[in-house]
């Protein structure tokens, strides 16, 4: 065969296959392209150069030993110029230990002669789908990396961008927080990213979880005790405030304070001083605070349940987090986000989901909000046989929903016009509705019964455009 390039088209992926042997050559060639492959055929490593500069490929597959430039040679220039692309060594018996030595070098795996119709096809298409998957990691962390300005938070939603905003205000600033929002919105990673972006990000964060403690207990969490200071204080105790000294304390469910322990989180908050439980000598503390509920604390004190002046303390900047129902474009960015963080974790080849299985998802109102969505996408990663997510990959709550209308979220019409409040709710019916057709503007303009032209303009009018 003289050194000349045979192309056969597929969709499954594509190969460069290279060795001096016509023989060779041809048959696997035929072998590939019945399995839907699209080869690339050369006799040697300088015409496989000049084809790996001129196009791209899943995957090359050539022979170790070769007139002049050998497979070694040619698994070097691979290594040095195409990082990511798998490479496969084909040789002869006698030349294992040769083969064994290129895999030390970089090739994904080795074939020897005579080679096996099922080994060539386990072999490339376990080595075809590897650098598939890597790729579309690439891709996808290339994407989401504009939305993931803000640590592991992923949004395209303009609430989020507010609360983006407000975060980098007040994060080198000494102020006191106040995080609101439904379980599972992302409070803490908030109450994490204020510090990590403020002065004190090399002190430490301490978080405490106030509604997992009984008030006795929660008290010398907070505080620390003496010896003897309580039944079962056999020693002192440093507090978390005392932990805390110098870097942030992040008091979760705040709401939860007992009235004797809300007058000592007032003091705390307004001198940074405390004693600890059984202890006359008073502390001081360098510490900014950050608090956080999912509870309607102004609610909480016109109940008489919460200290009205502790209220205002802690209320002087309040971020509040939109629950993922009313984020339902945010939805697929963050499916995707949880996907490639778990799928790598599980090394499991996991592409995408289905359209059906992520109109599931944005049809579902997630009462856990985004943790709930994390939790689903690790689990349907772990159950998934097939190369997407599909609806049986997901939990039956999700598939419940399949029937049911999707709820749109509530719009504020307080203090709106007329005009204004329908802006308001044409914004959101076309927000959803890209959403659930994946941004596909003639799929949504069917879908809302209106022409492309008019779709487009709303979507520039609602600052829609992407």
């Amino acid at each position: 065969m003289s050194d000349s390039v045979t192309t056969i088209a597929a969709a499954t992926g594509r190969i460069l296959l290279v060795d001096d042997d016509p023989m060779v050559l041809s048959g696997v060639v035929e072998l590939l392209k019945r399995d839907g492959y699209e080869v690339t055929a050369v006799t040697s490593a300088a015409r496989a150069k000049d084809c790996l500069s001129a196009g791209q490929f899943d995957l090359v597959v050539s022979d170790l030993a070769m007139p002049g430039t050998d497979g070694m040679d040619l698994l070097r220039y691979v290594r040095e110029r195409f990082a990511g692309l798998a490479v496969i060594m084909i040789t002869a018996h006698g030349s294992i230990a040769s083969a064994v030595e290129a895999v030390r070098a970089g090739a994904y795996d080795y074939l020897t002669k005579p080679i096996l119709d099922e080994q060539v096809r386990a072999v490339v298409r376990r080595a075809v789908q590897q650098h598939q998957l890597l790729s579309e990691n690439t891709q996808l962390h290339l994407a989401l990396k504009k939305y993931c300005s803000f640590d592991d938070i992923v949004s395209q939603d303009a609430r989020i961008s507010k609360v983006f905003e407000l975060v980098d205000a007040v994060a080198d600033t000494p102020t006191t927080v106040l995080i609101t929002g439904e379980s599972g919105t992302g409070k803490s990673l908030i109450s994490r990213t204020i510090h990590n972006r403020s002065v004190r990000r090399d002190r430490p964060f301490v978080e405490v979880p106030c509604g997992a403690l009984p008030d006795t207990l929660l008290e010398s969490e907070l505080f620390g005790h003496t010896r003897g200071a309580f039944t079962g204080a056999l020693a002192d105790k440093e507090g978390k405030f005392a932990a805390a000294d110098g870097g942030t304390i992040f008091l979760d469910e705040v709401a939860t304070a007992s009235p004797r322990l809300q007058v000592k989180l007032l003091r705390v908050l307004q001198d940074r001083q405390f004693e600890p439980v059984g202890s006359n000598e008073t502390r001081q503390v360098d510490v900014r605070v950050l608090l956080a509920t999912n509870h309607d604390l102004w609610a909480e004190v016109q109940a008489g349940r919460f200290r009205d002046d502790l209220y205002y303390r802690i209320n002087v900047v309040n971020i509040d987090l939109p629950p993922l129902r009313e984020r339902i474009g945010d939805i697929p960015l963050l499916a995707e986000y949880f996907l490639l963080k778990y799928a790598g974790g599980a090394a499991k080849a996991v592409r995408g989901f289905t359209a059906a299985a992520m109109e599931l998802m944005q049809r579902y109102h997630w009462p856990g909000n985004v943790r709930e969505l994390a939790n689903c996408v690790e689990r349907a990663v772990v159950l998934s046989r097939q190369g997407q997510i599909g609806p049986d990959d997901l939990p039956p709550a999700v598939l419940d929903c399949k029937s049911g209308p999707r709820k749109l979220a509530p719009v504020e019409t307080t203090g709106s016009t007329l005009a204004e409040s329908l802006a308001g709710s044409e914004k959101q019916i076309i927000q959803a509705a890209l959403a659930a057709n994946r941004h596909n503007r003639k799929a949504t303009a069917e879908a809302l019964g209106i022409n492309r032209t008019t779709l487009y303009k709303k979507m520039k009018r609602y600052h829609l455009m992407r």
